[in-house]
């Protein structure tokens, strides 16, 4: 078998799944032979599960993916969206044990990221991919957006500590203060069924556009998915970015330009503090450095 990537194999030790990371062939193989597989080489880029490409007993070229075990629960959600959703805005799904972690998908072209498309391009396309996945699905038994906001907050105070504060007190406060704001905030009656998750790397060429892999599943507010997007390319956003892409992602929308922009901050102190316990470098880095910025003089948001 071949290697699995660093970033999968710390985020297996980080979450006490060491054991999964030697049990992992063997449930490859099971997997292979209860499915008809011939599974290939892991991709480079996975950061919370093994993913393959993988080809069918019939010919069909498919992706295998089996998730850190700690994330078990996030497969049920990942297969309950893409169930209801069936193939419009993501991933189709071939085969599924929850159990195990393991889903079977179709298996689609490059990454936006792989693409190169300038980030004026690629926030417009995912602005709209995303919206293809909104709807309502008040029964769908994932996560709602208060508990999101909640429980953002709390792993941003317990990881800032943990990692002797790799960001800004300032920088951690503010991401709170919006965390508080957005839990508050919460509608059920405008929650809708959400990616969770949107960005360049999660977005493959399909056909003639765009599909999402890989998404978390939630009950909320629409401008959360575009907050996820404001975190993402902190290089490129730049100091005075996440206002101006919030007021433009909400022109396209019809959503509210500050709840965008507060779930960005959010999300950037939280995949930052992440990203920095397992090794994903240099962007946690930068996403950290971003927010130590803008909270430097935070822009009044209300």
């Amino acid at each position: 078998m071949e290697p699995i990537p660093d970033v999968v194999q710390n985020k297996a030790r980080a979450v006490g799944a060491g054991t999964w990371l030697d049990e992992l062939p063997a449930l490859l193989a099971t997997l292979a032979e209860r499915w008809g597989l011939t599974v290939g080489r892991p991709y480079p880029d996975a950061t919370e599960a093994f993913v393959a490409p993988a080809e069918c007993a019939d010919g069909t070229p498919a992706v295998l993916k089996v998730l850190v075990p700690r994330h078990h629960a996030a497969a049920d959600d990942e297969i309950t969206v893409l169930r209801l959703v069936a193939g419009d805005g993501c991933v189709r799904l071939l085969r599924d044990d929850a159990e195990q972690g393991a889903l079977l998908l179709e298996r689609l072209g490059p990454s936006m990221h792989d693409l190169g498309l300038p980030f004026a391009t690629r926030i417009d396309l995912l602005c709209d991919v995303a919206a293809r996945v909104w709807r309502p699905a008040p029964d769908a038994g994932l996560t709602g957006g208060a508990d999101k906001a909640a429980a953002l907050a709390e792993g941003i105070e317990e990881r800032w500590a943990s990692l002797d504060r790799p960001c800004s007190v300032q920088a951690r406060d503010h991401a709170l203060r919006c965390a508080e704001r957005r839990r508050v905030a919460h509608d059920p009656n405008r929650a809708m069924l959400l990616h969770g998750d949107v960005h360049q790397w999660n977005t493959l060429r399909d056909g003639d556009g765009f599909t999402l892999i890989d998404p978390d599943g939630l009950l909320a507010e629409p401008e959360y998915d575009l907050g996820v997007m404001l975190r993402e390319d902190p290089v490129e956003i730049g100091r005075d970015g996440p206002r101006r892409w919030a007021e433009h992602l909400a022109a396209r929308t019809g959503l509210d330009p500050v709840a965008i922009e507060e779930w960005g901050v959010v999300e950037r102190v939280s995949t930052g503090l992440l990203g920095t316990e397992i090794g994903l470098e240099p962007f946690a880095a930068q996403m950290l450095a971003l927010a130590d910025e803008l909270a430097a003089e935070p822009p009044p948001v209300s």
